[in-house]
This record gives structure tokens, C-alpha cells and sequence, in this order.
């Protein structure tokens, strides 16, 4: 007997009803993107290797697909250099392209490589899937979309601003209220550094706070004497764990501690002025939080950074997350163009809705209307009035066999049809229809025009 086939780990497939809901969450983020003025763009699956490698540090330049070369692969290989068995170096010989590991990079080399037709500050957004070779768990896959927006060519707040408000319309229109959009802010972080004598030892003192709400206060200053951060700097930082209030409390709170760091003051200024912005302008469902033991990805941002949680009661990592970033193009060699950005964690936004029970019924429906099929002079007078319906918006179909009348029923009950249309001989003689109601098992019998008008 033959092997039943198989999908690689990581990969996963959809059924019907698994896309119409991916579909529906792609859709509302899509029309909130247009809504606030960003562009789709696209770029291909695969680049070449040397736009990805050296881009994400040692741990993802592992995780990276490489694709082999097409054809005799292993002819740049001189048998010297098989012998080493070194994979790194015979990696680059055998493949020259890799499938991208997120849409970040791919966005710098498109800006750059198209930097003469681009019209600048460029809103973009990007909705596509990438690849990462890391080991699946729940909720983790090598294969998975990113939902991207950023805006690069400006280094206004009011993109930040913007982008809170962004976050917070998405949310409210998949009705997932009470979502927490955390900011921090890159130069609040160096400033605390600064204070407490620790600048050269930024990564080590955020990777230590960040750790703050997992193992408690005296775990993280344990973790932080180990790295090398005094004791006497660490006694400085003790207003801040126990930091509480809302926004504009811990703004004061974080003057007072950052009072001899211009870094530190230039990043409360920034984060008030959003702060300010968003309390005028106001949310709809969501709530802007300050949190200053966020870091994500320190060596990336440089200015605000977001990270969004899933409403209380929920077990969900974050469910968004970005920030402001002032050399992205860097890395192509086009210095000093700014931006900022956010993504969506579509899958983890799909458990939360699934959750909560928050995808509307309707989104699963593919038929309204299924017509029975009786035979061939029965089929062809039902096609002409499926081309009417479907000619007034209505989705309907023809079951393809004449099968016993109880397998089509069961057909139409396991797809969740609606409404199931029967002609018979009767029927084809008056030019009539005969409308079922699959929830309420009522029909009656109908002209054309009727049976348009009750499915409408």
C-alpha cells in the first residue's frame, strides 16, 4: 500500500473554512492600510543570498532557506574545500539565492534598488508570506505571513501617532477591544544605561529588565550584578521597578530618574508628545500604555517601539509590534533615510479571535443556494437560472451528478448551504422553482424572479 502523503514540519494546510477566516482578517487589515494612504507592494519569495545573509545576526543567518543552484550544484567545489566539510563555506559555492525570512530586508533592498521612482515620505504595505528554518512548537511555523506597514523618508512623530491609531482601527473593526498597544522608546532605554554607568552594557541591562514581570525584582538585579552592572548603579534603578501609574505618571516618574541624560529627556520628550497627541485625538478600543522594560530587537530600533497584547484573559503573546528606525537602508549603502513601522501577528490574531468567538458566521459561507440535480434536461434549465442569480450576486451551483436525493442533501447540510432549489419534471413544465429552506425545512414554490428576491 502507498505511503500516505505529507506536508513538511512547520507547514501547514487550510481548509475552506481556515481561509475564509485568514481571508476576513486579511481583508480588514488591508482596507485599514488603504484607509490611512499606505501602497501594496510585493517582493519575490526568494533573494539573493547576500541581500539576506549578515542582515539578522549569527542566529538568523541560520534560520535562513537557502536554495540550491540549479544544475551540477557541486562542481564549484574543489575537492580541497569538500574535504574541510566546512558548511558554511560550501554553502556559498552550491546556492546563491534564499527564500526571505521576513519582509523587513526585502523592503530596504526594494526603497534602495527603486529609491529614483519612489515619491518620498513612501507609505507601504506589504502582506506576504515568509520562511524561517526554526524549530515549529505551537504557535511557531517556518512558514507564516507578515502584515507590514511602514513609512520611510520622515522622521515626523505624527507617523507614530498615526500608527497607534492604525493599530487601535484594526482591532476595533475585528472586534478584539481592550488590545494594549505598549510603547517605549529606544533612547529612554541608553539613557537609563547612562545613568546607572552601564551604556557599554546596554543589551545585557534591557535583556535583564525586560525579564521583569517573569522572574521578579530580585531575579533581574541577580541576573544584572552578573553581568558586570554595579551594585551602586542597580540602587539607582529602583524607582523603576516599581514604576505604576498611568502614562503621565511614569513620564514624571522617568524626568526625575533620567534628569542627567539628554539621550534619556529627548526620548521622554518624544514619547509625551505622542502621548498628548493620542489623548486628544482619543481610541476607539484600544489603550496606549508605557511600558519601559520593552525592548524588541534593541539593535534595530532607535526610537519609539510598539509591541501590542491581546485583551486580558487571553494567553497570547504579543499580537503586533514596531517601531522607529533611522537607518534601515543603511545596509544597501543609501545612509540616513528614516522610518518607521508595525506589523501584524496574523496567526496569533486568528487564536485570539477563534478564542474569544469573535468571526462573524457569514464569513464561512461560500454557497447561498444549491440546486438539485434530477438529470440532464432538469440541469440545463437550472444553469440558466444559476446564470441569473449569479448574474444578481447571489453564489450558487449545480451539484454535478445525479446522485441518490439524500447524498445531495447531505452534500448541501455538510457545506452549511442555505437554500436548496429542486426541479422536476413539474417543475420544468410550469417554469417554476422549488425553494427549500435548509434551517427552517420550509418550501414553496416559485417564479424566477422570486426565488432571486428571497435568497437576495
Amino acid at each position: 500500500m502507498a505511503q500516505k502523503p505529507s506536508i513538511p514540519k512547520g507547514t501547514r494546510d487550510f481548509n475552506p473554512e481556515d481561509v475564509a477566516k485568514r481571508n476576513y482578517i486579511f481583508s480588514t487589515i488591508k482596507s485599514k492600510f488603504e484607509r490611512f494612504g499606505f501602497q501594496p507592494i510585493e517582493t519575490p519569495s526568494f533573494e539573493n543570498s547576500d541581500t539576506l545573509m549578515g542582515k539578522y545576526g549569527e542566529e538568523g543567518d541560520r534560520l535562513i532557506f537557502k536554495i540550491l543552484n540549479s544544475g551540477d550544484f557541486l562542481s564549484k567545489v574543489d575537492e580541497p574545500l569538500y574535504a574541510l566539510k566546512d558548511s558554511l563555506k560550501i554553502t556559498s559555492r552550491i546556492s546563491e539565492k534564499a527564500l526571505r525570512y521576513d519582509l523587513t530586508v526585502p523592503f530596504a533592498r526594494y526603497v534602495v534598488q527603486h529609491q529614483n521612482e519612489i515619491d518620498f515620505p513612501f507609505k507601504r504595505y506589504q502582506m506576504q508570506p515568509v520562511w524561517r528554518a526554526d524549530r515549529p512548537q505551537k504557535g511557531r511555523f517556518r512558514e507564516f505571513y507578515q502584515c507590514d506597514a511602514d513609512v520611510v523618508g520622515s522622521d515626523s512623530l505624527w507617523q507614530e501617532v498615526e500608527f497607534v491609531q492604525l493599530y487601535d482601527e484594526v482591532f476595533t473593526a475585528l472586534g478584539l477591544k481592550g488590545a494594549t498597544i505598549k510603547i517605549n522608546n529606544r533612547k529612554i532605554l541608553s539613557g537609563i544605561a547612562e545613568v546607572i554607568g552601564a551604556s557599554d552594557k546596554l543589551i545585557d541591562f534591557t535583556v535583564a529588565l525586560d525579564k521583569l514581570d517573569k522572574i521578579g525584582e530580585e531575579k533581574v538585579k541577580e541576573e544584572m550584578l552578573s553581568k558586570g552592572i554595579s551594585e551602586e548603579g542597580i540602587n539607582k534603578l529602583q524607582p523603576l521597578f516599581t514604576l505604576k501609574g498611568d502614562f503621565g505618571t511614569q513620564i514624571d516618574s522617568l524626568k526625575s530618574i533620567l534628569n542627567t541624560s539628554e539621550e534619556g529627556k529627548k526620548g521622554i520628550e518624544e514619547l509625551d508628545f505622542i502621548n498628548n497627541a493620542i489623548a486628544t485625538l482619543g481610541l476607539k478600543s484600544a489603550k496606549l500604555q508605557l511600558d519601559v522594560t520593552l525592548a524588541r530587537g534593541l539593535n534595530y530600533y532607535t526610537g519609539a517601539i510598539f509591541e501590542v497584547s491581546a485583551p486580558e484573559g487571553v494567553a497570547m503573546g504579543s499580537i503586533g509590534g514596531g517601531g522607529r528606525y533611522d537607518d534601515l537602508t543603511g545596509i544597501f549603502g543609501l545612509k540616513n533615510v528614516s522610518g518607521v513601522g508595525i506589523s501584524f501577528g496574523l496567526d496569533r490574531i486568528y487564536l485570539v479571535l477563534e478564542e474569544l468567538g469573535l468571526f462573524p458566521e457569514t464569513i464561512t459561507k461560500t454557497t447561498d443556494v444549491l440546486f438539485i440535480n434530477f438529470g440532464d434536461k432538469e440541469s440545463l434549465f437550472s444553469l440558466q437560472a444559476i446564470k441569473a442569480l449569479r448574474d444578481n450576486t447571489i453564489n450558487a451551483e449545480l451539484y454535478p451528478d445525479n446522485a441518490k436525493m439524500k447524498k445531495q442533501m447531505n452534500y448541501a447540510n455538510k457545506r452549511n448551504i442555505p437554500f436548496v432549489v429542486l426541479v422536476g419534471e413539474e417543475e420544468l413544465k410550469n417554469n417554476q422553482f422549488t425553494l427549500k429552506n435548509m434551517t427552517t425545512g420550509e418550501q414553496d414554490k416559485v417564479n424566477l424572479e422570486t426565488l432571486i428576491t428571497t435568497i437576495k
